[in-house]
């Protein structure tokens, strides 16, 4: 019988890519191929591994910039303590739920039980909509009492929920009667001040630890990288293409998340260019996209004030001749775009906390400046990426497309360098 050719449409082979799943964002590697995160493995396994023992875990909140490693940890450290504890003859199961997806305790406890369901034989029926948050309660009770010992779970940017009633659901569940099961949880976000905003009942009841993970440095990320090296066929990637890779990487953010995408995307253009192989310039066009990508994705949360912030500083930017900016600078201008976007501006201490989140997130720097005598101690801001992909991803907002644009912006910086410019001109 003739062997069938398959549909022409597609190729049999991939001419760059081996093992694309290595590159995909979800994807938790094997143990030798995580990087540079030993102390914050073990760490983490500090406060939950009691539960291998059959012993009472720690709740513990995770903190850290995007591409810290912080999902990859939680999840590794859970999956090697359920193996731990299934050892010692313990049944424990691991879930972990997206709260960027899952952003409201409905939607979270829905995944929990039909998470829980699917790692069990449990037959009952858990109804996908018409029912309320305390019926999918009842199913998580009543599966962890009938098939379970203890399990972890893994709440990923806790932050985004819309309420925390859920971890002290989690966290006195035992202590209410509702299961004999212990109860690990883990939170994971980026933002570092997500403590201040729970109900102290509700932090008293959680009781958790805290960990911060630091973004990687250049050599780490080189590391990350060569253990990538497989997804890609054989001498597809050029000499210098990973070492580029992570310094770009390491410059901007220390993300080792967008580090990947970077390699990702640049054997994307490679492959659609019909080029055999993927090269710097390669590499320098997706860390373009990939930055781009990353600033909308940090500001699609953050509020209309932290996006008017970013816009104002990268606006002054754009039209002045510093990269540096005081806090009232920015706020100076940032009242006067309040205007054109018919928005009441904050105070200007209430910027200030806007500024500070998003320097902690990675978008902007700041530095404490000493100005004399007659000026006292002042904050100066910076932007780490171009200001034009934060003009592109403020205005990614439908209320605030009416914004000028980069170019217009740009154009308008051909006035002298020492006036401010009067925005309301492109209103």
């Amino acid at each position: 019988m003739a062997e069938q050719a398959g549909d022409p449409l597609f190729q049999s082979h991939d001419p760059i890519f081996n093992r694309k799943e290595l590159l995909h964002v979800g994807h938790v590697p094997d143990e030798d191929r995580i990087v540079g995160r030993d102390d914050e493995i073990e760490s983490v396994a500090a406060e939950v591994g009691a539960i291998t023992r059959g012993d009472p875990p720690n709740n513990v909140m995770i903190y850290g910039k995007t591409g810290t490693g912080k999902s990859l940890i939680s999840r590794h450290v859970a999956t090697r303590a359920q193996t731990a504890a299934k050892s010692n003859d313990i049944d424990c199961g691991v879930l972990y739920v997206d709260c960027s997806e899952a952003n409201t305790e409905t939607r979270a406890t829905r995944q929990l039980a039909l998470s829980l369901k699917e790692q069990t034989a449990f037959q009952g029926n858990i109804p996908l909509r018409g029912v309320g948050t305390m019926e999918y309660y009842q199913h998580i009770w009543g599966i962890l009492e009938e098939c379970f010992d203890a399990i972890i779970v893994i709440l990923d940017e806790i932050d985004k929920l819309d309420n925390s009633n859920i971890l002290m659901q989690l966290s006195r569940a035992r202590e209410a009667q509702k299961t004999d099961a212990y109860i690990g949880v883990i939170g994971i976000s980026n933002k570092v001040k997500y403590r201040e905003t729970l109900d102290e009942r509700i932090d008293s009841s959680f009781g958790h630890r805290e960990l911060f993970f630091h973004p990687y440095d250049a050599s780490q990320l080189r590391e990350i990288m060569r253990n990538r090296e497989d997804a890609f066929q054989r001498d597809v990637l050029e000499n210098g293409t990973i070492e580029l890779c992570a310094a770009l990487a390491a410059k901007k953010h220390g993300d080792a998340r967008k580090a990947i995408e970077i390699l990702k995307e640049a054997g994307e253009l490679a492959r659609r260019a019909g080029s055999e192989h993927v090269s710097e310039s390669h590499i320098q066009q997706a860390q373009e996209v990939a930055e781009i990508n990353r600033i909308e994705e940090l500001t699609s949360g953050a509020t209309v004030h932290a996006k008017l912030a970013l816009y104002a500083l990268a606006s002054r930017i754009i039209t002045g001749d510093r990269e540096t900016h005081k806090t009232r600078e920015i706020y100076e201008r940032y009242v006067g775009i309040c205007e054109m976007v018919a928005t009441d501006p904050i105070t200007e201490n209430g910027l200030y906390r806007q500024l500070k989140e998003q320097a902690f997130l990675g978008v902007i720097e700041s530095e404490k400046t000493g100005g004399g005598r007659s000026q006292g101690s002042y904050l100066l801001h910076r932007l780490v990426t171009d200001p034009k992909h934060i003009i592109k991803a403020v205005r990614r907002d439908s209320s605030l497309e009416e914004l000028p644009t980069y170019d217009q912006l740009a154009d308008s910086g051909s006035q002298p360098r020492d006036r401010d410019v009067d925005l309301s001109s492109f209103s």
